[in-house]
């Protein structure tokens, strides 16, 4: 476990212990209160398991969610002092999708100076 541990902060520049930890709270905070918050969202949006088929409610709410959870992340993330950290970590993890959608350049494409 302490291997797996210190790899984590390696990976991810975590200068200390009580970062890491606070990182840890803010992914469990946020994914518990993401996944709580697609409900009222929904019905906010009129969508509730009685007017709509299982096979499309389900996979609404998990859509519904992804974005939940981004907002979410950013804001506990600055709540506890870690903005950078989240900050970094979701333009990490949307660089796929600019590239997907042609909204970062890829190694092929050139740049015209």
């Amino acid at each position: 476990m302490k291997e797996y541990y210190k790899h984590f902060k390696l990976k991810y520049n975590i200068a200390t212990d009580w970062d890491a930890i606070l990182i840890i709270i803010v992914f469990s905070i946020t994914g518990s209160l993401s996944v709580k918050l697609a409900r009222p969202i929904l019905e906010w949006l009129g969508v509730t398991q009685d007017t709509m088929s299982p096979w499309l409610y389900w996979p609404l709410r998990i859509l519904i969610i992804f974005p939940v959870y981004q907002i979410l992340q950013i804001a506990v993330g600055t709540t506890l002092g870690q903005f950078n950290f989240f900050w970094q970590f979701q333009k990490k993890m949307f660089k796929p999708f600019g590239r997907l959608f042609g909204l970062t350049p890829t190694n092929k494409q050139v740049k015209v100076k």
